[in-house]
């Protein structure tokens, strides 16, 4: 069978750019909703299915590898998506975000791979795929090795920073579950905040910029709307020469007791960033040792 992948033209919006002048992370795996849901389209109406009755699906998780900056135009960022894996319970989407040349050649923004699962929608339990769906989701299958493995963190409440996550009505989905993609806004803005203070304590050394490399968000069980805030907790498991990593939790538990169940997990790597060169780079020396010692015990490496 020759191999086919779906193509979508994915516009951009003026409120996608970051201080940085480029797409904010989030807005990437925006881009990918979208995209996954034109494939889905596509894969029901290329067998004939309009409308299945069980066609309900969430996302499990994300793995998410940002390759180049991506600035604002106006015109469309072209996204390739394809079936990498199909399970009883599960398959896995790979896609490609970037911009093709007239000879060809592309400049690749982001790689990501997604995994997904069918559910009943009456009940809200887990199904399999039913053959109807995976005749669909064939057409656009390059099935080969398994790469996608479950996001594993570390955070221990006691050295973790803390922060409250509000939900807002708007943040919900068709199933009345927080978006699959306002998660990684949750964790972004638990990182702003968790690393606020080296604003101030390492105002001696020149400002350094950073941009994220790798997102990675496992999705354990639905958020939903209520009046409490849930909580995210963060730790940097390892820092580099020109990287740090940060793991993070989100718990149904409320005001910071450290209790609760882990609702999603998130594993992003920071890169440093010289904002002239839009390139990495690595610190000044004693950079590196000072903002271990103002993170204080969030630093678990």
């Amino acid at each position: 069978m020759t191999e086919v992948r779906h193509r979508y033209d994915c516009p951009l919006r003026w409120g996608d750019i970051d201080q940085l002048n480029h797409v904010n992370n989030v807005k990437y795996v925006d881009y990918l909703q979208e995209a996954r849901g034109a494939l889905l389209h596509a894969c029901r109406a290329a067998a004939g299915v309009e409308h299945h009755h069980n066609d309900a699906y969430v996302v499990r998780r994300h793995e998410v590898t940002f390759r180049a900056p991506l600035r604002f135009r106006f015109q469309a960022v072209s996204i390739e998506s394809w079936v990498s894996e199909i399970r009883t319970a599960s398959f896995t989407l790979d896609h490609e975000i970037f911009e093709e040349q007239p000879d060809g050649t592309r400049t690749v923004y982001l790689r990501a791979r997604t995994v997904l699962a069918p559910f009943v929608l009456a009940t809200g339990q887990p199904r399999r795929l039913d053959e109807q769906e995976r005749n669909a989701l064939a057409p656009y299958a390059e099935l080969g090795e398994v790469r996608s493995r479950p996001v594993l963190v570390d955070v221990p409440r006691d050295r973790a920073a803390h922060h409250a996550v509000q939900v807002r009505f708007s943040d919900l989905d068709i199933y009345r579950h927080v978006n699959n993609v306002k998660y990684f806004e949750f964790f972004q803005e638990a990182r702003i905040a968790s690393l606020g203070r080296l604003r101030q304590g390492l105002k001696e050394f020149p400002r350094i910029a950073s941009v994220i490399a790798q997102a990675d968000v496992e999705y354990v069980a639905p958020i939903v709307l209520r009046p409490q805030s849930y909580d995210c907790w963060s730790v940097v498991s390892h820092v580099g020469t020109k990287s740090m990593v940060l793991e993070s939790e989100i718990t149904d538990g409320t005001g910071g007791s450290g209790e609760g169940a882990v609702l999603a997990r998130s594993k992003v790597v920071l890169v440093f960033f010289d904002t002239e060169t839009q390139r990495s780079l690595t610190p000044v020396d004693g950079f590196r040792e000072a903002m271990i010692d103002v993170l204080g015990d969030m630093v678990t490496a």
